[in-house]
């Protein structure tokens, strides 16, 4: 099931909340859910000195207030013992000119993450990060994908000697899901080839 959400608007969560708990309760006949991915986004390229007000406040209310109050909002309805997992940036790691604003809201998820894992470990909930590399995607205009140049800096600068594919991280997030991986809490994971190593 979709359901529509701008993580932008977080005074559309509650309502969010509700349609979740009515789609949980007519399709999967139970109250509540066991895994959270946030991975919500987008990207602005600006330097520091060209970064608006407007770009920052959208970076805060999509990457870090929407991933704080959705959060909130649902773990009234997500089990015991479930997982959230936040995405955040290699950017948070490395600095690249142009993504102050980006990088920022992603090390604040960083710092939110840890706080989560603490708080919600009474109720048995690992919470972790998982920090992409440079991938071929829509995101950023498709730049790493459709740039030849950009795609072979970032390549040049990556371990393993390409660019990721959304299925590496489609594959790291799978994999932090599956049983036997709740004893993993409060740890980024970066999945990004080995970039800037």
């Amino acid at each position: 099931v979709a359901l529509p959400l701008d993580v932008a608007a977080s005074a559309t969560f509650t309502a969010f909340a509700g349609q979740m708990r009515d789609v949980l309760a007519r399709h999967w006949q139970r109250e509540r859910f066991d895994f959270l991915v946030n991975n919500a986004g987008v990207g602005v390229y600006a330097s520091f000195m060209e970064t608006t007000e407007a770009q920052f406040d959208d970076m805060v209310n999509i990457h870090l207030k929407g991933v704080f109050f959705l959060t909130q909002k649902l773990l009234p309805l997500m089990n015991d013992g479930g997982r959230i997992l936040n995405v955040s940036s290699g950017l948070a790691r490395f600095a690249l000119p142009g993504y102050a604003a980006y990088a920022a809201m992603k090390g604040g998820v960083e710092v939110l993450t840890r706080y989560l894992a603490k708080e919600l470990g009474a109720r048995g909930i690992a919470v972790n990060v998982v920090a992409p590399g440079a991938i071929e995607t829509d995101f950023g205009g498709g730049a790493v994908r459709d740039n030849a140049q950009l795609n072979a800096f970032i390549a040049g600068q990556t371990a393993l000697g390409r660019v990721g594919l959304p299925d590496d991280i489609g594959g790291v997030i799978a994999a932090l899901l599956q049983p036997g991986t709740g004893w993993v809490n409060a740890q980024r994971i970066e999945a990004s080839g080995g970039m800037f190593v």
